[in-house]
């Protein structure tokens, strides 16, 4: 099984949900659709309070090159644009609608062997971004000023207890390759490869099974036909599903400091992203629905469910039994890379992966110590920094040697801080860091 150096296992607590089918949100009454929910610049509200929405409707569109469009969640009735809390605690404008129970849709109409031009002005029209994390908007991604040779599609999934891709390549395989040999198109390449670690073994069986798709292995990659998926089967390693790392692992190629995958030429994307544009473009319907995992010992009932953009993590919760007086952390997205949140007064967003509320079992509450220089952070950093140097400046207010030693670098990936004995909050380090540096710039 192919990896990439570095990196460290981490338990993925998968079990949890990875036998548990996808699951409807139903309808709540509240939807708060924030206007920052991909990177760049915020999109621009075309709606009003006391405006009639219908379910799929454009309500804010993008307003640079950067930037991404949102579309109605529901039917309702706009209420007012409002500030709310995001995951990581700042303030953003939302679009408050105050759902009216009717069952209107708007789609686009389906496009029929597209060319990639079409395919990409659909995706910018669906508002469709990465749904990994990052959030960058995917038409612009598919635009590179480098040449491209290579897809690869980001199938790991390495955070512990997320299983959102997991089954969506499960039960709606056809659809998601349709999408990855749609992007595939746009991009104009045909060596495409889907990178998947070895614990979904269900999911790379089915993905095995269809036509056109092959394994890895010299026999059969000697056979490759042009049009054939190359299914790489990854080990099962933290942080895995990292672009860089991702890239090392299927194609042998290193992406520089400070570069982005078309510098080598290749362009990553995620399993969610691949089945949205399936969907925008065969089916007309843009993103404002996504699937997500709700997991963690302290929610009694977890999940895997399909929810509107907009809706509040309090109803999310209740659909999944409630928290259990066990829990002590709560979490929008994965352990490692997610962020801790205050209360569930939080609206789900394009890139939500995962909501986890943790116990003591799951969840460090130790407090961080003196480093010790151990050197075990540097040892599993996939992108080979010195995280201990880096905490260390970022503490005693010195950003420049913390930029020197690779702050800049980091993914926040959060391996370092796991390994760490003394629990230093690394990752935190290497945010502020990152923060005073844009403010000296």
């Amino acid at each position: 099984m192919k990896t990439f150096r570095g990196g460290f296992h981490v338990p993925d607590n998968k079990a949890l949900t990875a036998a548990s089918a996808i699951e409807q949100m139903p309808a709540v009454t509240d939807y708060y659709v924030s206007l920052s929910q991909h990177i760049g610049k915020p999109a621009q509200p075309v709606v009003k309070a006391g405006d009639e929405v219908v379910e799929g409707q454009l309500i804010a569109q993008a307003s640079a090159f950067v930037s991404a469009n949102i579309h109605s969640p529901v039917c309702g009735e706009v209420v007012d644009i409002v500030k709310r809390k995001n995951a990581q605690g700042a303030l953003v404008d939302a679009i408050h609608i105050k759902a009216n129970g009717k069952q209107d849709k708007f789609a686009y109409p389906p496009l029929t062997d597209p060319t990639p031009a079409q395919i990409i002005q659909r995706i910018a029209d669906a508002g469709i971004v990465g749904m990994g994390g990052a959030g960058f908007p995917t038409a612009v991604k598919l635009q590179p000023k480098d040449p491209v040779d290579v897809l690869i599609i980001n199938a790991a999934e390495c955070e512990p207890y997320l299983n959102c891709d997991n089954r969506l390549m499960i039960e709606r395989t056809e659809q998601f390759l349709q999408g990855v040999r749609l992007i595939a198109k746009a991009i104009g390449v045909t060596n495409v490869y889907i990178g998947i670690e070895a614990n979904k073994t269900e999911a790379y069986d089915k993905l095995l099974a269809q036509e056109g798709v092959i394994s890895d292995s010299k026999e059969a990659l000697a056979n490759r036909k042009e049009s054939d998926v190359v299914l790489v089967q990854l080990k099962a390693k933290y942080p895995q599903g990292a672009e860089k790392t991702i890239i090392k692992a299927c194609v042998n190629r290193e992406v520089p400091v400070g570069g982005l995958p078309a510098a080598v030429g290749c362009i990553v994307d995620n399993v969610g992203t691949a089945y949205a544009v399936y969907d925008a473009v065969v089916n007309g319907v843009p993103l404002y629905r996504r699937l997500m995992t709700v997991s963690g010992r302290g929610v009694n009932a977890p999940k895997n469910i399909e929810v509107a953009i907009g809706t509040p993590l309090s109803s999310v919760v209740e659909l999944c039994g409630g928290l259990n007086d066990r829990t002590i952390k709560l979490v929008s997205g994965g352990p490692m890379m997610g962020f801790c949140l205050a209360d569930l007064e939080v609206a789900t967003t394009k890139t939500d992966s995962g909501f986890l509320a943790l116990t003591d079992k799951e969840a460090s509450s130790v407090l961080p110590t003196p480093c010790i220089n151990c050197g075990r952070c540097a040892s599993v950093c996939p992108m080979r920094l010195m995280p201990m140097y880096i905490d260390f400046y970022a503490t005693v207010g010195d950003t420049d040697n913390a930029v020197k030693y690779g702050a800049l670098n980091c993914f926040e990936c959060g391996t370092c801080a796991y390994v760490c004995p003394a629990k230093r909050p690394i990752v935190q380090s290497v945010r502020l860091t990152k923060m005073k540096a844009k403010e000296k710039k």
